[in-house]
């Protein structure tokens, strides 16, 4: 029964690279579109900061969308990937505690709200990306192997 369950292991395990690639590509396509949509609209989008309080609006509508341009196309690449992930990480942080504080103060009573929330799935894509790295599929891993480094 153990050497069928480290096959199993085995089997699952590699099914890993594949996971993150997929995870990169599509959530890094949408930190990029997300991004040029609020550079695109830059006004619509620093009307919205300013209703939420958020000090200098078009400045920080600015950077979160290039942030979000930027961090995402490296996301994307899988190029300075665990790099890339933080300031992808703060965005949605600052986004929770703005747009979404409501849904944050209730985590515990209505976890649903929480998880419902739009930075959610970013947030949580991002982490694994950032806890796992981008994988064997990645320019970082191919970097690394013509340095004749580990990957990942």
């Amino acid at each position: 029964m153990t050497k069928l369950y480290r096959l199993y292991v085995k089997l699952v395990s590699k099914l890993q690279s594949p996971f993150l690639l997929v995870i990169r590509l599509y959530w890094g396509w949408q930190f990029f579109l997300t991004g040029k949509g609020k550079l695109l609209h830059l006004d619509k989008v620093a009307g919205f900061f300013a209703s939420l309080h958020i000090p200098m609006p078009k400045f920080n509508a600015a950077l979160t969308g290039s942030v979000e341009c930027s961090c995402g196309l490296l996301l994307l690449l899988g190029l300075g990937s665990r790099i890339a992930t933080v300031p992808l990480l703060i965005v949605l942080t600052v986004a929770y505690l703005t747009a979404d504080f409501d849904k944050v103060q209730h985590i515990f009573t209505n976890p649903d709200g929480f998880l419902s929330a739009t930075p959610f799935l970013f947030m949580f894509a991002v982490a694994i990306v950032w806890i796992f790295g981008p994988g064997v599929f990645s320019l970082d891993a191919i970097i690394a192997k013509l340095r004749g480094q580990k990957k990942g």
